[in-house]
């Protein structure tokens, strides 16, 4: 008796331990099979996904009544149709996009406002390395433009006890070379407002009101990124005197040009939003985007005298090794009518002669050489020096 009950006892016991590994498989096939639905309705739900048919992006031209408005489709025709139950009244405001049936062109979603993509490239994402210590000689035009753009973004309250409207913004105008595009980098740098720099010409283009609607596009986005500084560099680009003939392309650039003045100083406030522009020739811009309320501001960028030159060589060659010989007082004075750009590629070019010296420094030979290069090479490119078409 004693073996049977310890055989019955060793059978019961191997009995449950299969019990309970069943119990413990059952439990696991549980859980895959869970899985298993849960992937299968997925797929199922990607698959219809994948077989319905393709939406129309349409524009809302008017909502007429509770369940019907009128809208544009993409292929150009006008439709009254009917709004989906599931759309949002809300949000169905006249020039929004909106998915459309392509059966019953019904709109059946409000789509999110389009962003061009030229327009949000224009944003400066990393800052430039320059600041003000950079610039040399603009110590007047510096202190007007810290005055004009970055107290009025970071003191807003001393003009609202003033009781006076800050200004929208300035122009930069001077011969080429003389550091406007400079400054507008060092702005971007020192400042914490969104900087959105493009040069005029990209506003220029082929299709009727394309040229507008990336005006509109631009201050757009500035508003939404405020507080924000555009820079319009090359602005007679768009904005020369409009003239009674003209061809198409001159027409649309005027086009462009309206639309510019309108964003300017049109009914909806920029609040803050300033704006920077950069010509050469201010001798052509219409008299319209010159006035008070658009440009507050005409900043001048001369060519720099004796002093400024100095300067301007002095942070050029601040890292250069130069030899003890290097005067350069006197080299500010062989350079008399260079702009910056042009005192620069002389630094540039000496430090070139030094090199095909195999010379470690850069000596006053090398400076002498350069600016006869430089200083001839812009002579001939000039011509006549004296003459200035700036101002």
């Amino acid at each position: 008796m004693t073996t049977d009950v310890v055989k019955q006892n060793w059978e019961y016991t191997k009995l449950l331990d299969r019990v309970k590994r069943l119990e413990r498989e059952h439990y696991y096939v549980i859980l895959e099979n869970r899985s298993l639905k849960q992937r299968v309705a997925k797929l199922e739900a990607e698959l219809e996904k994948l077989k319905k048919p393709p939406l129309l992006v349409g524009r809302l031209i008017e909502v007429l009544d509770e369940n019907r408005a009128i809208v544009k489709s993409s292929t150009g025709p006008r439709f009254v149709v009917n709004i989906a139950g599931c759309v949002d009244r809300d949000a169905l405001k006249p020039g929004v996009r909106v998915a459309l049936n392509q059966r019953t062109l019904s709109i059946v979603d409000v789509l999110p406002y389009e962003k061009d993509l030229l327009v949000t490239s224009m944003e400066v994402i990393e800052k430039p390395n320059i600041t003000y210590n950079d610039i040399g000689g603009l110590k007047e035009q510096i202190r007007e433009v810290r005055e004009l753009i970055e107290l009025p973004l970071r003191k807003p309250d001393l003009f609202e006890k003033l009781g006076v409207e800050p200004p929208k913004g300035v122009l930069f105008y001077g011969p080429p070379g003389t550091g406007k595009t400079l400054l507008a980098k060092a702005v971007a740098n020192e400042t914490d407002a969104t900087f959105i720099r493009l040069v005029a010409s990209e506003l220029v283009q082929k299709f009727i009101g394309e040229g507008a609607r990336l005006v509109r596009e631009l201050f757009r986005l500035a508003k939404e990124k405020a507080p924000s500084i555009v820079f319009i560099d090359e602005v007679d680009a768009i904005a020369s005197k409009r003239l009674d003939i003209g061809t198409g392309g001159d027409r649309e650039v005027q086009r462009t040009l309206m639309q510019l003045l309108s964003c300017i100083d049109g009914f909806d406030s920029l609040e803050d939003v300033k704006i920077i522009g950069a010509t050469n020739r201010i001798d052509i811009l219409d008299e319209a985007i010159l006035r008070p309320g658009r440009f507050d501001r005409l900043i001048e960028f001369p060519l720099p005298n004796l002093g400024e030159r100095v300067e301007i060589l002095k942070i050029h060659t601040r890292r250069m090794a130069i030899g003890e010989d290097v005067d350069l007082r006197k080299i500010a004075g062989m350079t008399d009518g260079a702009s910056g750009a042009e005192l620069k590629a002389i630094v540039i070019e000496a430090a070139y002669f030094a090199i095909r010296r195999n010379d470690a420094k850069v000596c006053m030979k090398d400076f002498m050489s350069a600016i006869d290069k430089v200083m001839g090479v812009y002579i001939r490119g000039r011509g006549n020096r004296k003459v200035e078409i700036y101002g």
